[in-house]
């Protein structure tokens, strides 16, 4: 099973690499190829959560090379579980892309889509900061590509200040890497664990500043306060089902603090990170209210839903490091479906894109009004869904903090102002009728099987909700095995020569 490691990041490379051969003739071939590639993808991702969860930490060494001098990739349950949730919402985007025929308003739609998840998944195994950063850089180029997928003015100006945010953010997170190079001597997160633990005293000021720059780098790539102004221009400029693929790169982000934090640095931006979150929140979901769009609406949604997920993450602590990570999947999905349900808007109404006023009734409204109501519900995390219970578990393991009333406060009233938002715009969207505009004579009924990935991320947040007893616990083990930095050296470092006598 160990070799089999590596299949999330081969796979997509040789998927993307075919579907380019079909680029101009026999598309629907590279269609094909890069949905079954998907599909495959998430069959291999699931083997290897199974595994993740029977077992340790397990580590694969690409080309025999032992760490910390060649490359590693590492599975644990965490990386399993962001393994899963990447491939099966990238299959929700991918179909959804193909029947509504995005893939065919440019050239390079499914290869860029599969670098992306070539880059995500590489994020998500490998156990060393350079080749994190080598990942992050594959993913945001092929991000820059999808973004500006479809043409136009406000993708291309969105598009231009996305990149120069993150040629700012590599920038900084090459710094801070010659920083931790030079004072540790290794890039192998396992072995740089070991030797901050022994650094001298005159080292620990660099160590500090470093940790704390790579920090503010993943804060950047999760979009916390006040490195925030980026997203929701960018997530709004794009083709929603492109939008819908980016709301797991602010998790990434989040994936890399989560990895870095207990393991390396102890946790010691915590304290700057709580006050950012609640900040975040407070922003994201204010701008929610104020979103006159859909688009924005989600994207604002998307930036206050992971703020909750950073507080939870910031207090560094094991309880309520399982809530996060429980939390975790459901705000990813569930700003996905927004995203997917807003592309729906704009096609099956036919007028007024997605602003949130009234218009004429339309085929397929009482579809797209229940599953608006249903992504709501999620998004704002009311019962039943599985927001609701991870805002529970973040609430509770957070009444061991000094911050728990700031924390209990930001979350119950931006979770009141979410009900408010969402119920000015569902009744705008789906209630009020605008009869002055003539109806269009004729009105070709819509594909229904075009909402079909969005009803597949509904039934995803139905199954969090049902299965959350098993998921919980394996959130909790999780969350033990983040902890356990001792476990994760045993795994990746060779045992030191002599150990066996």
């Amino acid at each position: 099973m160990s070799a089999l490691i590596a299949a999330p990041v081969l796979l997509p490379a040789f998927a993307a690499t075919i579907s380019l051969l079909f680029r101009r003739r026999r598309r629907w071939i590279g269609a094909g190829v890069s949905i079954g590639a998907t599909a495959l993808l998430l069959g291999i991702t699931v083997l290897l959560m199974i595994e993740a969860s029977e077992g340790g930490v397990a580590a694969y060494a690409l080309g025999a090379w032992p760490a910390p001098f060649g490359i590693v990739l590492v599975l644990d349950r965490l990386a399993a579980m962001m393994l899963v949730l990447t491939s099966a919402l990238a299959l929700a985007v991918s179909v959804h892309a193909t029947l509504t025929s995005l893939d065919r308003r440019g050239w390079h739609f499914h290869p860029l889509f599969q670098f992306q998840l070539l880059g995500l998944n590489g994020a998500f195994l490998t156990g060393d900061l350079f080749n994190l950063f080598v990942f992050f850089e594959v993913l945001l180029i092929a991000s820059y590509g999808l973004l500006l997928h479809g043409q136009g003015a406000r993708r291309l100006t969105a598009g231009v200040q996305y990149v120069i945010v993150n040629l700012v953010g590599s920038t900084l997170f090459l710094i801070a890497l010659g920083l931790l190079y030079g004072v540790t001597g290794t890039l192998n997160m396992a072995d740089m664990a070991v030797r901050a633990a022994s650094l001298p005293a005159g080292d620990h000021g660099l160590f500090r500043a470093g940790g704390m720059l790579l920090t503010a780098v993943f804060a950047l790539k999760a979009a916390l306060l006040p490195l925030h102004l980026w997203l929701p221009r960018a997530y709004a400029g794009a083709a929603p089902a492109v939008a819908a693929l980016f709301a797991i790169m602010t998790k990434v982000g989040a994936y890399a603090i989560i990895r870095t934090g207990p393991l390396i640095f102890a946790g010691a931006a915590g304290r700057y990170m709580v006050p950012a979150a609640l900040g975040t929140m407070i922003l994201g979901f204010v701008g929610f209210l104020a979103a006159r769009h859909l688009r924005s609406t989600a994207a604002f949604g998307l930036i206050g839903s992971t703020a909750i997920l950073l507080t939870a993450v910031a207090l560094f602590e094991q309880s309520a490091m399982a809530g996060a990570l429980y939390y975790l999947p459901h705000t990813t999905i569930a700003a996905a479906l927004l995203f997917l349900i807003t592309d729906l808007v704009i096609r099956w109404r036919g007028m007024e894109g997605d602003a949130i006023v009234a218009t004429p009734g339309y085929p397929g409204r009482q579809l797209l009004a229940g599953l608006f109501l249903a992504g709501g519900v999620a998004l704002a995390g009311l019962p039943p869904l599985s927001g609701f219970i991870g805002k529970l578990l973040i609430l509770q393991a957070s009444l061991s903090s000094s911050w728990w009333r700031a924390i209990w406060a930001v979350i119950l009233g931006t979770s009141l102002v979410a009900v408010i938002a969402l119920a000015r715009a569902g009744s705008t969207l789906f209630w009020k009728s605008d009869v002055t505009p003539p109806p269009p004579a004729r009105r070709s009924a819509p594909n229904l099987a075009e909402a079909a990935p969005a009803g597949f991320l509904l039934a995803m947040l139905v199954l969090l909700t049902a299965g959350a007893g098993p998921v919980t616990a394996y959130m909790e083990a999780a969350s033990r095995q983040i902890f356990d930095v001792a476990g994760y050296v045993r795994a990746v470092l060779p045992p030191p020569a002599g150990a066996g006598a």
